[in-house]
């Protein structure tokens, strides 16, 4: 990870690694509006989390979401493997039974997408809190109020992306996927943004396993990786912060169970899973390479949103990886983020011993909902694949 370091006088702005050194930069614009949820970076230190029950309310849901999808003006899914958007929703207005189907259309479609909302941060905090006790974040900033479940996203024209410190693949990742319990339906509202430019993509981790042949998902399932926070509190120090809960490591599988779908997810990401535990390390470096660039590279697993002010986004960072775009510098981008825990991910074997249940294929399991034989499409009549083209 490259340093962060102050340019010289014909470039007065301070160059930063935007992933692992977190912005501190403020253009002290006395007139901006939303100058309390600026970041805030207290010297206050957090005790190490420990495990605590959480139980998905998506478990809760009407499998129909008749609830939630029928206060919608429209439903309109952005692409087959992943991203809807609702209109006409106000999230403040939510009843119980609404969050619930919300968790669930999150974890089966990824990520869900609202615009023009007027929910504020504490609204969105208490309706974060129905997913799950909130995280809060070792390294990253809290805005200047203090909120302390609050993380900040905040780059303005004081400080630069460094395009020499980092690569576009390395930005891709699953937030604080470290934690022994990490997030999951996770909320983010943009409250001031570049008129272009400062998009979002995010990645679905059940299209990726989907996409791998059987033998391969199937020696997938039976392997775990390691998951750091060392870059990251390396890079806070490298900025001259405080970190205010010792980094840690932890080993999660790599592929894991949505406990509301039943649905198989890839679960490693470029940000931080460092290795694959129990195999050779070139072997490692070549599986991770593989899914890091699929995740990166794949476009029909992946969705794009341009924001607005007032736009937010739900994903569940359980079974997608995303990404920023870093291309709107000199403008302000602002938003702030809730971030509920999830339980400690199962493997498909521990899934399926604490559940009884099978786990299953996404992709399968929706085209059984659309009739399609999926053995006649997989199988020719002597069982090989059938080879066909493809044109655009």
């Amino acid at each position: 990870m490259a340093p962060v370091r102050t340019n010289n006088t014909s470039e007065p702005s301070q160059l930063i690694n935007p992933f692992y050194s977190p912005s501190i930069g403020d253009n002290e614009d006395k007139g901006y509006p939303f100058s309390q949820f600026k970041p805030y970076f207290p010297e206050i230190s957090w005790e190490p989390l420990t495990e605590i029950n959480v139980e998905d309310r998506g478990l809760h849901a009407d499998p129909s979401k008749k609830n939630l999808l029928g206060i919608a003006t429209k439903v309109k899914h952005l692409t087959p493997a992943i991203g809807t958007e609702l209109e006409g929703i106000d999230l403040r207005q939510l009843t119980l039974e609404q969050k619930d189907e919300l968790a669930l259309l999150v974890a089966e479609r990824g990520v869900v997408f609202f615009r023009d909302q007027e929910i504020d941060i504490h609204q969105q905090l208490d309706l974060a809190r129905h997913f799950g006790p909130l995280h809060k974040h070792a390294t990253t900033p809290i805005p200047k109020n203090g909120l302390e479940e609050v993380h900040v996203v905040y780059n303005d024209a004081s400080r630069r992306p460094d395009p020499s410190a980092f690569s576009k693949l390395e930005l891709w990742h699953s937030d604080v996927t470290y934690e022994i319990q990490p997030p999951s339906t996770t909320s983010l509202k943009v409250i001031t943004g570049p008129e272009t430019g400062g998009d979002t993509l995010w990645s679905s981790g059940y299209a990726l396993y989907s996409s791998l042949s059987p033998g391969f998902q199937k020696y997938l399932e039976g392997l775990s990786a390691l998951h750091s926070a060392v870059a990251q509190a390396e890079g806070a120090r490298a900025a001259g912060l405080h970190v205010r809960r010792k980094e840690i490591e932890t080993i999660h599988p790599v592929v894991r169970v949505h406990p509301a779908t039943g649905w198989k997810s890839v679960y490693v990401n470029p940000g931080f899973t460092r290795r694959i535990i129990g195999v050779p390390k070139a072997e490692s470096d070549a599986i991770l390479s593989l899914l890091f660039h699929q995740i990166s590279e794949n476009p029909d697993h992946q969705v794009r949103f341009k924001w607005e002010p007032n736009s937010i986004a739900f994903w569940d960072n359980r079974i997608v990886v995303h990404s920023a775009t870093f291309d709107f510098w000199p403008s302000t981008r602002h938003a702030l983020r809730a971030t509920p825990h999830g339980e400690k991910p199962l493997s498909v074997e521990e899934y399926e011993e604490k559940t009884g249940k099978q786990a299953k294929d996404r992709q399968i399991e929706i085209w059984k909902q659309q009739g399609v034989d999926v053995s006649a499409q997989q199988n020719g009549a002597n069982g090989a694949h059938k080879k066909r083209g493809y044109n655009d």
